[in-house]
């Protein structure tokens, strides 16, 4: 009887585990260097496919996507467990499980903030970053002067932004997609990201990007690192502002691509493409 009891206990533990949606899932494409590909936020992993087709090196690239966005399953949010973190802690996880070493990450947006906080995490690790128009602390840019203690999911502007119907929701999509690109055939699209997003984790998960400050853990990054800015709103003012955030990152270098908004993918493919692959190319 005590040996059924404690494997009970043991199959209702491994059924718990199994139960659990992943906060991530990853598509892995050819051999050779690991590289992970992180997107932004509601966007798939599948926006750098053409990334890795055009790259001149051999990888193992692994194209990652987040709980809540392009259909994946949400998992549950809250004070306890942060979207964002449990994005963070199952990446490391998988780098760690899937014995992942000398590993390039190509972070867009948010994912350019997850690639700075994995490489201060895993500095044996990781090699090397790119990071395509992220800023360690967009709250500062944003909202200056406001704490993230400020910041919570419980908050009026959270319950407004959940209740309101698709049709607003749409609008402020549609918005936000026009001033995120210069190539118009790609609005509708990031337009469909958004609204294919779950709203709780849209909702939740901004407000974890707005609280992120990831200026204190810079100095704890030996990864060589190429940065990325959009020239938007010009180039003078979002360079001073990288140069402002990015001020105790060591080994890095910026450019910024001209007449480009926040996809710069969309709005400079073939400069992205050559920035990309002649700092992974060299030493």
């Amino acid at each position: 009887m005590k040996t059924l009891k404690i494997t009970l206990v043991l199959l209702a533990i491994v059924s718990l585990g199994f139960g659990q949606t992943p906060a991530i899932k990853s598509e892995v494409i050819g051999k050779g260097t690991p590289i992970l590909f992180l997107p932004g936020f509601t966007t798939p992993g599948s926006i750098f496919r053409e990334t890795v087709d055009h790259l001149t090196i051999k990888s193992e690239a692994h194209l990652i996507s987040y709980a809540g966005f392009n259909g994946n399953e949400p998992i549950q949010i809250n004070a306890e467990s942060p979207w964002y973190n449990t994005i963070k802690k199952e990446l490391v996880a998988y780098i760690k499980d899937n014995n992942l070493i000398k590993v390039i990450i190509i972070g867009h947006s948010m994912g350019g903030n997850l690639a700075t906080d994995l490489a201060a995490e895993l500095p044996e690790t990781i090699t090397k970053i790119v990071i395509i128009d992220a800023i360690p602390c967009m709250r500062e840019l944003m909202m200056p002067g406001v704490p993230a203690s400020n910041l919570q999911y419980d908050s009026p502007y959270n319950k407004q932004m959940l209740a309101i119907e698709e049709a607003q929701f749409k609008q402020t999509a549609t918005m936000m997609s026009q001033n995120m690109t210069n190539n118009k055939e790609k609005i509708e699209t990031l337009i469909n990201w958004i609204m294919q997003a779950d709203r709780t984790t849209y909702v939740y998960g901004y407000t974890d990007l707005l609280k992120l400050d990831l200026r204190t853990v810079l100095d704890k990054i030996t990864a060589k690192t190429l940065i990325l800015g959009a020239s938007f709103p010009s180039v003078e003012m979002a360079k001073s502002n990288y140069e402002k955030q990015y001020a105790n990152l060591a080994n890095k270098t910026i450019q910024m691509a001209s007449n480009s908004k926040h996809f710069i993918m969309f709005d400079q493919p073939e400069w992205y493409y050559a920035q990309v692959n002649t700092f992974l190319i060299n030493e």
